[in-house]
C-alpha cells in the first residue's frame, strides 16, 4: 500500500498559517516533543511553548508556538495555535 503522507492545517486567531501536504510534523506538547508520521494513531494533545516544524516536499517550515491543541486523525493533522510566529 502506498504511503499517502499527511495533510496539515495550522489555524491561529488571525487565520490560517499553513494548509497543505506534509511528510512529518513535530510539535512541543505539554509533556514533551511529539513527532508525527503517516499512519500515526489518533491523538489529541495540548501544546506548550516551543518549536513547530512541518516537513513538506519543498523543505521544512518552522514556527514558534505558545499554547494550543494538536489533533491527529486518519493522516490529518490539525493544529490550533493560541500564539504563533515564524522562525527566522
Amino acid at each position: 500500500m502506498a504511503d499517502k503522507g499527511l495533510t496539515c492545517t495550522i489555524l491561529t486567531p488571525d487565520g490560517s498559517a499553513f494548509e497543505g501536504d506534509a511528510t512529518y510534523v513535530e510539535a512541543h506538547a505539554l509533556d514533551g516533543r511529539l513527532g508525527i508520521l503517516s499512519g500515526h494513531a489518533p491523538l489529541i494533545t495540548a501544546l506548550g511553548s516551543g518549536p513547530l516544524r512541518v516537513r513538506t516536499a519543498d523543505g521544512d517550515h518552522r514556527w514558534q508556538v505558545d499554547g494550543g491543541f494538536l489533533e491527529v486523525l486518519k493522516n490529518d493533522v490539525s493544529i490550533i495555535a493560541e500564539k504563533i510566529s515564524a522562525e527566522e
